[in-house]
Formats: structure tokens, sequence, C-alpha cells
């Protein structure tokens, strides 16, 4: 299947620079979510909410584990807050903001509905989309990448275990402060910077993801999956992580300009990705090429 291109949505790119950090967020052509993890009792839906009553994207990305299809097996939690983060998404399908779901490994069932649209809604395996500023980028979910990281198989299971458990805590400590009026925090996320293997976990996935970019002679990457939001740039291929609704609560959003900026739940920008890298000239792809067919597709 031939992998979708989807252009800017809207008006030319400028020269303007990158805005500010923490500044506010102005028109949005894109916005670019993942790891939601609808179903169960981690996810953030009422700031992932909010955050959608604040901007009103042209073009939206789900760039996947939306719904957490393997956590559901166990123990489905679908509360008030999360029903109406889908309602308020399917709104935004109907009102004309152009919503794209890419499929990750915890809604990976519906892969099988690849190409096809549902409740205006397009269902795609990865997208190419193109900036304002003429960037071409391969968006997809990222867990075509995993065969390509070298850490123990061990030592990720006992990630994956530990994970849950400090995300339980984490939901408790939140309540916590909730009680005494503080923000949201992420505990998982402050210990995970402080793990040798998580943070080289981390690494061989950006560096995995770019090579791909490569390969296939675009301009960089967008993707989810590990839950660490981060811009990284390295032989002119610029990488995107978006981030999670279950730890860090952050997105990807592109600007009237074109530019790429993280930001939080309130749309306030945390960074801004570098703007002097050039676009890439196209190439044949290469015969390692990641193909979402060796990502069990």
């Amino acid at each position: 299947m031939p992998v979708p291109h989807f252009a800017p949505p809207s008006s030319p790119a400028s020269s303007a620079e990158a805005a500010p950090r923490h500044a506010s967020l102005g028109q949005v052509r894109t916005l670019f979510i993942s790891d939601v993890h609808l179903g169960t009792p981690d996810c953030q839906a009422a700031l992932l909410a909010k955050l959608l009553r604040r901007v009103r994207p042209e073009r939206l990305y789900l760039v996947g584990d939306i719904v957490d299809l393997l956590a559901m097996r166990k123990r489905a939690v679908l509360d008030k807050d999360q029903q109406a983060l889908v309602a308020r998404v399917l709104r935004l399908a109907r009102s004309g903001c152009e919503v794209i779901y890419i499929p990750g490994n915890h809604d990976a069932a519906f892969r099988r509905l690849c190409g096809l649209k549902l409740h205006n809604v397009s269902i795609e395996r990865r997208v190419i989309h193109t900036t304002g500023s003429g960037r071409r980028l391969l968006v997809s979910h990222g867990d075509e990448f995993d065969t390509h990281v070298r850490i123990a198989p061990w030592l990720l299971t006992l990630g994956d275990g530990m994970h849950g458990f400090i995300l339980s805590l984490n939901r408790w400590c939140n309540r916590a402060r909730g009680m005494f009026g503080l923000p949201y925090w992420s505990l998982a996320s402050a210990l995970k910077r402080r793990s040798g293997v998580a943070q080289r976990y981390v690494a061989q996935f950006e560096e995995a993801a770019m090579r791909q970019a490569r390969l296939e002679g675009l301009d960089g990457y967008v993707g989810g999956h590990i839950h660490q939001a981060g811009f990284r740039v390295e032989d002119g291929v610029l990488y995107c992580n978006d981030g999670d609704w279950v730890e860090h609560c952050t997105a990807l959003a592109e600007d009237g300009d074109g530019a790429l900026h993280l930001i939080d739940w309130q749309g306030q920008i945390l960074e801004s990705a570098p703007r002097h890298v050039m676009p890439r000239q196209a190439v044949p792809p290469a015969t390692e090429a990641v193909t979402p067919e060796m990502a069990g597709a």
C-alpha cells in the first residue's frame, strides 16, 4: 500500500524565528499526539481534552497507542473523562479538522483497517507529512524500530513490569498533589531520566528512526512509542517525539509558519525544533529500510 503524503493544510511558510520557550502557541496547523492509552487508569484524558479546547488544529495526527487494547483485555477503564475525550476528537473530525489515525502496538488490531475512513477519521499505517516550511517528515508510531534496539530482552521485560508499577505510584502521587492544589508531575519521567538502561534504549530508538528517514530521503521523523518527548538533529535529519498522555502530557504542534514545537496540556511551548535543517533530496530506498511488515503489521 502506498504511503500517503500530506501537504501543509494552508498558508505559505515564513522565515520567522521559533517562538520562545514557555510562550503561548498561536495558530496550529497540525497537532501530533500519541500514547494516550485510553481504556487504562493512567490515561490523562481530562488534560488532553483541555488542550483540544485551547487549540484547534487544521490537521490532527493520532500517532498510535491511542486506545490500549492490550490492557483492556485484562481490565477496561473508560471513565467519563475518557468518553468525553473520544467525543471531542470525533467532533473535531466532523467540524472540518482532518484526523489521521496511525495505530501503534497497543492498538495494532486497528491496522487491518488501514486505508479506510471511519467517522471522518482516516486510518493509515504510516504517512509522509509536509510542513509549511517544506520539511517532509515520516510519521509512524515507532514500534517497528524496537528490533533495532540492542538492549538485553530480560532488561526490557523487567523494565516493562517496573514501568507499570511506577505508573501506579504516579497516580497516587498526583492524587495527593491535587489535594494540595499542586500541578501534575511525572514520577515515572523523573525516575527514567536517572536510568542508564532507559537512556540507552531511547538513544538507540532515536538513531533507528533517523536512519529510516535518511534512507527514504526525508527530512525527519515524527513518532511516539517510547514516552519520551524531544527533538534531535543528526546529519541533517530531524527527530521529533511527541511524548505521551500517561506521564508527560505533551504534544507536537506545527504553527502557522511551519515551525515545530513541543507543547504541554495548557498549550504552552516547552521546546522548539531547530529551523535551520534544510530539506533533503529524495534518494532511492535502501534494502535495510524498516517496513511495516518487519514490524508485524
